[in-house]
């Protein structure tokens, strides 16, 4: 097998074809020596170096790590690069957080220079932390989309994200309007939607910052525009849905305001829904809308504790995400889990295959993203990570004592965080190491 133009790499290897079940393994691939070919920055082939070698394949060639685990690079669905800098902020649950915290950190992306650096600092972090591609909040700023998207397709990144949409009960300087956020995101839109790898997502930030002209706006473009997103924020906190009634008193619920608009659907990603009725839960799933669960920022803001289980048995999509800057790391490894402690206060489980599944496969289908991104099917984009399972003393003296892969896994999420993200590589090519620099 000639490797003129293809990199081969050796080392334990990781990803899903289904969701896994871990009683009999299906929708599981796992190589504890395994080979994974990439060419001109596709997936070529997967396999065992044994298999590999009987089909002529050279493993003097390969790029060899047989302690680090490969996997495909990690999605995050719910994440806010303004909010970068105020991670970690102090003391409030959501409304006062967003207004002593958020608001004021978004009016510098005013200035296109300022949102440019940012832009360039927050796709960095998620390098470092092995997230390849994510569902984005950028400002109400136009310049701080164009900003974003530029730094993404600098980098060849597959990104989601769109212009906040935000015209009422928000700082004066951080409002538009309807017909300027109309004209706003048909100009993003017409430049960076499935422009390169880049798609775009409608979003108002959640109905409470949006009048009934505006989301009557987000309306009009979804039905203008049937293949973008649509992200927002729903039930994350008691005051707030009490808010939403005041504003809403024609809604039957959170849920009915967005229906109303027709803004729901297989491509509108939730963030949140911690407190809905059964009737809001039973709407999300006849709808195909999907739910993102931010563990670390529901526990952060004491916001609740997301009961996955009851989504799942009525049928919505439930992905995973980070949630910077009320989440507190841009980890995935962290998420997963804080993710695990919050299903376990309420007597649920998260398996660790189901865990790598959501933030891997599982969020690549749930922003419909699964047929070029989210495991290592021959001829999908070579988005993967390269994991040290052996980034502390403590993780070393965990994984010696594993007597099985799964354990080792569980161990690296429960224990893990960016100092486990050796390597990552977009489109094949390696665009972050650690220690490197």
């Amino acid at each position: 097998m000639s490797l003129s133009e293809i990199t081969a790499y050796r080392a334990r290897i990781l990803h899903f074809t289904a969701m896994p079940d871990p009683h009999t393994g299906a929708g599981v691939e796992y190589f504890d020596d395994g080979v994974l070919l990439v060419e001109r920055g596709y997936i070529k082939a997967l396999g065992s170096a044994a298999d590999m070698a009987q089909q002529g394949l050279d493993l003097q060639q390969c790029q060899h790590f047989p302690l680090h685990l490969i996997m495909p690079g990690f999605i995050d669905s719910h994440i806010h690069y303004p909010q970068t800098r105020v991670i970690a902020s102090y003391g409030e649950q959501l409304l006062d957080w967003l207004n002593d915290y958020t608001f004021p950190a978004e009016m510098v992306f005013s200035n296109p220079d300022i949102a440019a650096q940012r832009a360039q600092e927050f796709l960095q972090l998620l390098l470092q932390n092995g997230t390849t591609s994510a569902m984005v909040y950028t400002s109400v700023f136009a310049q701080s989309a164009h900003a974003f998207f530029a730094a993404a397709e600098q980098l060849n990144l597959r990104m989601i994200a769109g212009k906040v949409m935000m015209d009422r009960n928000a700082p004066p300087p951080l409002l538009d309007t309807p017909a300027s956020s109309e004209t706003d995101c048909r100009a993003l839109i017409e430049a960076w939607h499935k422009h390169k790898r880049l798609q775009y997502a409608l979003t108002p930030r959640f109905a409470p910052t949006s009048s009934p002209e505006q989301l009557a706006v987000v309306r009009k473009l979804y039905r203008a525009y049937p293949d973008v997103y649509l992200q927002t924020h729903l039930s994350e906190n008691p005051q707030e849905i009490a808010w939403i009634k005041t504003l809403y008193p024609q809604s039957r619920d959170y849920v009915d305001v967005y229906d109303h608009y027709e803004l729901l659907g297989a491509r509108s990603v939730f963030g949140h829904g911690l407190h809905l009725s059964d009737r809001e839960v039973e709407r999300l799933a006849q709808s195909q809308s999907g739910i993102a669960f931010c563990p670390s920022s529901n526990l952060f803001l004491g916001s609740g504790l997301l009961d996955m289980a009851r989504l799942e048995r009525a049928g919505v999509a439930v992905s995973i995400a980070t949630d910077v800057g009320a989440g507190t790391s841009f980890s995935q490894l962290r998420t997963l889990a804080d993710a695990y402690k919050v299903l376990q206060l309420q007597g649920q489980n998260l398996h660790p295959l189901k865990a790598f599944y959501m933030a891997t496969l599982g969020n690549a289908r749930a922003l419909q993203l699964d047929n070029c991104i989210g495991n290592f099917e021959p001829g999908k984009e070579a988005d993967f990570i390269l994991l040290n399972l052996n980034a502390t003393p403590l993780q070393t003296l965990r994984q010696q004592s594993a007597t099985h892969w799964v354990e080792q896994v569980f161990a690296l999420m429960m224990l893990g965080d960016e100092h486990n993200i050796a390597r990552t590589y977009i489109m094949g090519e390696l665009v972050f190491q650690r220690g490197a620099h």
